[in-house]
Formats: C-alpha cells, structure tokens, sequence
C-alpha cells in the first residue's frame, strides 16, 4: 500500500471568456515548503486530472514569486490573496482555486486587470514630470510625512482590496479602494502636489470616493497592510476643502 502524502486542489476553470466556467480536480506529490504557485507548476508539467485523463495545462499570472509584483492574485480556499505566498501546509484540502470574480475571466485562473489600470489612468497616479535634460533635485519630503507615505507606496496593484470591496462589481463604477490611496500617495508628494486639484477632481466624479460604503473589508485583506480606510478618510477631508475652492474659483 502506497503511503506517498498527496495534495488535492479543486480548480475553477474557463477555456475563454465566452465558455462557462466548471471545475477540474487535480492530485500531486506533496513537497515540502510547496505554495500554490509552485503546485501550478506540478500541474502544467504533467497536466492529468485526479480521474487520470489528460487536460491542459491550467493557466494562471506569475512573476516575482515574492509578494511584489501583485500579478498571482486569485481566490484560495475563498479568500482573496497572492498564491506565492499561500503555502500548501498551512491550507486545508482540498485546495480551491478561482479566479478573483471582480475582474473578467481571461482564461482558467489568468483575468483582465483593465479595470484598475484604468482607474489608475483616470486619477493620474503618477508625477508628469517630462523632459530630455536633468531637472534637479527636487523638493524634500518631510521625514514625518514620508514614512507614512512608504506605507502607501506599498501597493503593488494586486486587485485583491477590489476583489473585497462589496462596492466593487460589475453593476458599480466605483474605481475602488487601491487607486484612491494612490491619489493621496501622490498628492503628498511635493512634487506631484502640483496635480493635487486635479486628482480631487478626479474622484470627486462617479465611481470616485462617494461610492465606498466604508465597509473596511480592503484594508482587512491587504496583503502588504496599507492603511487604506485611513487614505480614504483623509480624502474625504481634502475633497471637502477642494469642493469649496471650486465653488468660490479659487486655485490654491
């Protein structure tokens, strides 16, 4: 009788966006110290499913493998979080995998972030500082003011705040929590501080700050801990105070 230690996983899946979605069970050798990507990789080199049969290999994101780059997020065991850090010990079996349900299904376990990029777009989370000589040095930030703000620089646009939010669907606009902190990442900046008004403006409009119903369930499930609900609490007080320099036509 064989006592080899297996892992069972229960994989949603999708051939294309069009195709209905249905789920393929796998079983593998454990290893020790295996996380759910390296499972994936198990699976992609031998692709049979748990009755024998041979399927295609499940497709899935990946790069860093070290909880930076934000793109393996997906729903394990039901909560939203990065598989490279998710490690097999630690998981009960069998290990269910889905895609993050806020974003559209690409294929299998891989999804279309557009949504968040776009809504990065639209706050300009950047400093549109262009040139072809060297501008400088810039202004300092203040030491105080630029610890808290490492904390925001965190984000690595995972999605998984948005897979949480309860405001976030397809029904919503609302460009949800990460892209929010942003605004408020760079407006600190005394630099990007130049665009301030603009990026207030920004989600002053629908699908901006109006839609968050405060359910704080993104800064729970943050991997990385951003403060987020406290980003959002601040910009209620700077859009505030930007709503009456609009009134009275005021730039500063």
């Amino acid at each position: 009788m064989s006592t080899t230690k297996t892992v069972k996983f229960r994989i949603t899946r999708q051939d294309n966006p069009e195709t209905p979605s249905y789920v393929e069970e796998f079983e593998i050798p454990h290893r020790p110290n295996m996380n759910v990507i390296s499972a994936l990789m198990e699976i992609r080199r031998n692709p049979v499913n748990s009755k024998g049969e041979a399927t295609s290999p499940v497709s899935w994101e990946m790069n860093c493998l070290e909880e930076v780059c934000g793109a393996c997020s997906m729903i394990i065991n039901g909560k939203p979080r990065q598989s490279c850090t998710a490690l097999v010990d630690k998981l009960e079996q069998p290990i269910t995998l889905e895609p993050m349900k806020t974003f559209p299904v690409v294929r299998d376990l891989s999804i279309d972030r557009s949504r968040m990029f776009d809504a990065l777009k639209k706050v300009k989370a950047w400093i549109p500082i262009d040139g072809t000589y060297d501008l400088g040095p810039g202004p300092r930030m203040p030491e105080t003011k630029r610890q808290w703000a490492y904390e925001l620089s965190k984000c690595m646009t995972c999605g998984v705040c948005l897979e949480a939010c309860p405001n976030v669907n397809s029904k919503s606009e609302f460009i949800g929590p990460a892209p929010l902190s942003q605004v408020r990442l760079f407006n600190a900046h005394p630099t990007g501080e130049m665009n301030k008004a603009e990026r207030l403006n920004a989600i002053m409009d629908d699908g901006g700050l109006a839609n968050c119903g405060n359910s704080q369930n993104c800064v729970q499930s943050c991997p990385k801990g951003i403060p987020l609900t406290t980003s959002i609490a601040a910009l209620n007080r700077d859009t505030t105070f930007q709503s009456f320099k609009n009134f009275f036509g005021s730039d500063r």
